[in-house]
């Protein structure tokens, strides 16, 4: 930006104690205090800018502030009219564009942002946009797996490494992370989240919003090395019917707000920027146009300060819904519900005038969404500094973000099984037979990938390290490889190849699982099996004799009941990234001694979704001490529970969790609304005959309530490393929100009943071990 331009925009907005000057070429009239929404006013916003904001509002016409609430996508389109890229710099031009997403690299946003700032009327600069999932350049494992490791400094190692390589690339904006409690596996987007627990979600997703922000949502923001973060998506996407994406979701007021909402409150208590609103219809109404929980709960009772985005055309789709004749209604509706940015879609560019000239929108809720644009603009330091260093720019992964991306992988992984003690392999084996259609693959990086990820004429621009290479790196055994049978499909013309290399090896490593193509977003499957052949090539390496292990590498959680037992051991490797290949081997030869745990449930069969740990209680409870009554809650033709259940995960040494010691027995109602909680020590002692992680899990069980309640509710954990025969007593603190429900109150209203609570402690769902708090 020229220096004589700069301090004139600067002055202009708020240099002499923020007065706004009048402008005889302003249509719209000047910010006032947000208009008073269907569920209750929102809050003021508080932050240094303020003034400034207000300046900048009472200069802008009516289409320049629309623009604000405009983002448009960038393409790589080159044919006549460089597709949507044409209108984007044109907007950009005139003022009345407010963001970009899928641009990046320097000198692509650079450019743009120089055509918004020095061109424009009032040089407001761009916001630019990138789904940064989990990696930019460097390609983290997806974020189930991350959830895997039960350990928020994993998520967070993630998005500083991301926030870092993108920020350098003229990106300022994630839309992650995501925090979709999801149930069902069907449903390809439960790679891009945590899995079926809230606790465990929320967590990690605050977590992960201080990755990418910082602690501090002002002064981190404007960091050349931070991103604003994004929770998506709001709300209950996760719950879509079917497990098809974005189909329908009705759930009652309680389960929305125990179930669906406490990661997005997690997210926004860590200062979470932006929210990003979900392409379903929640109980009939379509979340872009859902006033009661964009303004009732988002911005009203928890007072959200930031900018609300709708999906990729989520306002356009409003239509479809069958909730909009047209898109100006569309655009109406979705402003006066509490969206602030217009994706792709330009309902609001295109007919908001009209639609305010018409009192169909409302003026002050038009300038409290420009102000959460220009708020956002301003914490991340666009204003003084709208460009991004040519110098800083980052350009591959470097080897501090590789070693990271490598740490996380291993440590997401899930050992689950391992019968007599076939891993780790030995390091006297003299030859090793890697098999299977993912020992050599791409498919590692897992969906979502980001630049780092994108395959070119060349292919992928920064590839994975494959399964066998890792495997080389790691032994000094005779490896070979042959593939055996196809990811999908029939083809089993390798299969009697890979037959021969078995036979041929003191050990086989089986790598086994689902193309990155088949999970993620629009990728739902009705069989969650593995695809193909691949079960022939298990049952083919089985039956040789020979000792062997099934490296599994999913977006998601697979039936695998078919071909579990022909297997003495199973990694659960999940996509893990750039550094797929060494993780798995930093695994496989116990370099890394496997402790991740499962954040969702792996079923026996399709037919038993929903299979969930937390499942609420029935009249007819399945008792396996009476495995032949009839009239319970049970298939006929499976066995109760899940495959493996949630928390499950084996390491290679053993350990022992004791029993929860409460500091108190009884602890009053009122106490704990008042603030006051309940210490719960638990002891872990490594039994073994090596070093190792434990990931020490504490759940509730509120046996009678007003509302039905889980049978368990996880409400603690921790991951330990201990030496042979260490032991550490983990404590956990257990107050109001993790003893208290929300209630189907129309509105919702949050209680602490009295009543007896069991609290169990172990290294899984299924733990035993068992004491109980009395509430008075």
């Amino acid at each position: 930006m020229g220096e004589i331009r700069r301090r004139t925009l600067l002055a202009a907005l708020g240099g002499t104690a923020g007065t706004a000057a009048a402008s005889g070429m302003t249509a719209g009239r000047a910010a006032a205090a947000p208009a008073p929404a269907a569920e209750g006013a929102v809050p003021a916003a508080r932050s240094p800018y303020e003034s400034r904001i207000r300046a900048l509002l009472g200069r802008m016409t009516t289409e320049e502030k629309l623009g604000q609430l405009q983002q448009l996508t960038w393409t790589n389109d080159t044919g006549p009219g460089e597709g949507q890229n044409a209108r984007a710099t044109e907007l950009a031009r005139t003022g009345r564009l407010g963001s970009v997403l899928n641009v990046f690299g320097v000198k692509n946003t650079n450019a743009l942002q120089k055509i918004a700032v020095e061109e424009s009327r009032l040089g407001i600069p761009l916001v630019f946009g990138l789904d940064v999932i989990h990696g930019y350049w460097t390609t983290f494992p997806i974020p189930l797996a991350q959830a895997a490791a039960f350990d928020p400094k994993v998520s967070v190692s993630d998005a500083e490494v991301s926030a870092g390589e993108a920020r350098s690339n003229g990106v300022h904006w994630t839309f992650a992370p995501m925090m979709d409690v999801a149930r069902d596996p069907r449903w390809g987007r439960i790679a891009e989240g945590a899995g079926e627990d809230p606790y465990l979600t929320a967590v990690l997703a605050a977590a992960k919003t201080r990755g990418y922000q910082g602690r501090s949502k002002d002064a981190d923001l404007k960091a050349k090395d931070r991103l604003a973060a994004c929770a998506k998506h709001f709300v209950a996407y996760g719950g879509a019917e079917g497990g098809r994406d974005y189909n329908t979701v009705d759930v009652s007021e309680s389960r929305l707000r125990n179930l669906y909402l406490p990661p997005f409150k997690a997210s926004v208590d860590a200062g979470a920027a932006t929210v990003m609103a979900s392409f379903n219809a929640l109980n009939g109404v379509p979340q872009h146009g859902n006033s009661h929980t964009l303004t009732g709960i988002l911005k009203r009772e928890w007072g959200f300060d930031g900018v609300v985005v709708t999906d990729y055309n989520g306002v356009q789709e409003m239509l479809l819904h069958g909730f909009a004749a047209d898109p100006a209604e569309a655009g109406a509706k979705g402003l006066s519900a509490g969206l602030d940015m217009e994706m792709v879609s330009t309902a609001l560019a295109d007919h908001g005038a009209d639609l305010l000239a018409e009192g169909r929108i409302d003026a002050r809720r038009l300038d409290d969404a420009v102000a959460r644009v220009l708020r956002l603009k301003f914490r991340l330091g666009l204003f003084d500094e709208p460009y991004a260093d040519v110098d800083g720019e980052v350009t591959k992964p470097s080897a501090k973000a590789r070693k990271a991306a490598r740490e996380a992988a291993a440590r997401s992984m899930v050992l689950l099984r391992n019968e007599s003690g076939v891993l780790p392999l030995a390091a006297s084996a003299g030859s090793v037979a890697v098999v299977g259609p993912f020992a050599d693959s791409e498919d590692l990086l897992g969906t979502w990938v980001g630049p780092g990820g994108a395959k070119g004429p060349d292919g992928v621009k920064f590839p994975p390290v494959t399964v066998v290479d890792g495997i080389r790196a790691a032994t000094g055994a005779k490896v070979t490889y042959e593939k055996g049978v196809a990811a999908e499909g029939s083809d089993t013309g390798g299969l009697a190849k890979a037959v021969a290399a078995a036979k041929a090896a003191d050990v086989t490593v089986v790598v086994v699982g689902e193309p990155a193509a088949l999970s993620g977003e629009a990728a739902s499957r009705s069989e969650i099996g593995l695809p193909g052949a691949q079960e022939r090539l298990i049952a083919a390496v089985a039956e040789t004799g020979k000792p062997f292990a099934v490296v599994l590498v999913c977006g998601r959680p697979l039936t695998i009941g078919g071909w579990l037992e022909d297997a003495p051991a199973v990694l659960l490797a999940w996509h893990p990234g750039i550094e797929a290949g060494h993780a798995i081997a930093d695994v496989l030869f116990g370099e890394v001694n496997p402790g991740g745990k499962l954040p969702v449930s792996f079923p026996r069969s399709v037919g038993q979704i929903p299979v969930h740990y937390n499942h609420e209680s029935t009249g007819r409870p399945y008792d396996p001490d009476e495995p032949n009554e009839k009239y319970v809650s049970k298939y006929l033709d499976l066995p109760p529970g899940p495959q493996f259940p949630f928390g499950h995960g084996l390491s290679y040494t053993t350990f022992e969790v004791g029993a929860p010691r409460p500091a108190v027995r009884t602890i009053a109602a009122s106490a704990l609304r008042a603030g006051r909680s309940v210490e719960v020590a638990v002891e872990v002692r490594n039994t073994g005959k090596r070093a190792g992680d434990e990931v020490v899990q504490l759940y509730v069980r509120d046996l009678v309530a007003s509302v039905v309640q889980p049978v368990r509710s996880l409400r603690g954990f921790e991951r330990v490393t201990l030496k042979q025969g260490e032991s550490k007593t983990v404590r956990f603190e257990l107050g109001a929100e993790e003893l208290g429900f929300w209630t189907n109150d129309t509105r919702g209203e949050f209680v602490v009943e009295p009543g007896e609570m069991e609290l169990y402690a172990g290294n899984s769902s299924t733990a035993k071990a068992m004491a109980r708090l009395t509430i008075t």
